[in-house]
């Protein structure tokens, strides 16, 4: 349940959402997508507030990859531009490209079994720019993951998404993703969900890797204001 949640996010801001399990994040993100219909309230996506127009400029990527287990990596990356009239040839060409750009070049012929988590989560990722939307919903993409593959995929997050700028909301449960990946981050209370705070993330300095991101007073000041905030709502 959500309760007078108020939030703009500027073209080409990543916003992370954050909050207690079942408070409401991936509600609101189905929302803002039109995946859930709205109860009271309003959602615009560029002015247009109608549902089909919401789901036309916005693709939704879920925490499972949902990749085609008989289709290699190319044909999964390239379902959204298959679905939207895109030959095969072409659409298989593009979704290579794009692979190569990511770092997986290499396994575009792979079958989803081949590939590991964390590179099943690129190929998703990949799909979901390809569909070429302005808006990027993306519910916690990197939560079933072990440690180790998910730092490394947040720091590629936030490059991908530097060189390809989305509005992006990102739903998370991690403190530190938000703040490292987002450009602001909202925290949420529990049950009946509201914004208790917005918070900058951290400037992150030129070519800083994250361990140092992370390391920086800044972000250990962001840090420990959002679980503050967290702990209190």
């Amino acid at each position: 349940m959500l309760d007078g949640i108020d939030l703009e996010v500027a073209e080409g801001e990543t916003v992370a959402l954050v909050g207690p399990s079942g408070c409401g994040k991936s509600t609101l993100l189905e929302l803002i997508g039109g995946l859930r219909p709205l109860q009271s309230g309003s959602i615009a996506i560029g002015g247009a507030t109608a549902v089909q127009a919401r789901t036309a400029t916005s693709t939704w990527m879920p925490q499972r990859d949902l990749l085609l287990p008989w289709a290699n990596a190319a044909d999964n990356a390239a379902l959204a531009l298959r679905a939207a009239g895109g030959n095969r040839a072409d659409s298989r060409r593009r979704a290579s490209e794009l692979l190569d750009h990511i770092g997986l070049g290499d396994f575009s012929a792979a079958l989803p079994r081949e590939l590991s988590g964390g590179m099943r989560q690129r190929v998703a990722f990949a799909r979901t720019l390809l569909a070429g939307t302005p808006v990027l919903l993306l519910d916690e993409p990197f939560a079933a993951l072990d440690a180790i593959t998910r730092g490394g995929l947040q720091d590629w997050l936030v490059r991908t998404l530097a060189a390809e700028r989305r509005t992006t909301v990102l739903v998370t449960h991690d403190v530190e993703e938000a703040l490292y990946v987002a450009d602001r981050v909202t925290l949420m209370t529990s049950r009946p969900a509201r914004i208790s705070a917005l918070i900058d993330a951290p400037r992150k300095a030129a070519g800083a890797g994250r361990a140092e991101a992370i390391g920086a007073s800044a972000f250990v000041a962001a840090r420990t204001e959002a679980m503050s905030v967290l702990e209190a709502a």
